[in-house]
């Protein structure tokens, strides 16, 4: 079964994603902020990660850059979520994100976009 680890200050959201993720098969771990994310990928090894851009505290685009800089967790795919931000703002980033989906989402553009990344 593939995991998947979504980031999100929001309880809410992270229930959705959850719910939607699990109904498609998939195992999900949440966690609320990105604090000792390195670790908690580590140790959860997602196959996927889905990462809010707007954190508590904290902005995911430099969650998103630390993982890519890190050689051992490079290859996990990386989505970022976020109300306010598109793609374009995301590319010119070091260490870009693999995806972007806006909230609010459409679920099967979602799943569509969550799939995408497991097609082989």
């Amino acid at each position: 079964m593939r995991k998947i680890l979504a980031v999100d200050d929001d309880n809410d959201i992270l229930d959705v994603i959850r719910i939607i993720l699990e109904d498609e098969g998939y195992e999900v771990a949440t966690l609320t902020n990105g604090r000792n994310i390195i670790d908690s990928i580590t140790n959860i090894r997602p196959d996927l990660i889905l990462l809010d851009v707007m954190l508590s505290g904290m902005d995911g685009r430099e969650i998103c850059r630390t993982i890519k800089e890190n050689l051992s967790l490079n290859p996990i795919p990386i989505i970022m979520i976020s109300a306010s931000h598109n793609l374009q703002n995301f590319k010119a980033l070091p260490g870009p994100p693999n995806g972007f989906i806006p909230k609010p989402f459409d679920i099967d553009k979602f799943v569509h976009v969550v799939n995408g990344h497991f097609a082989a």
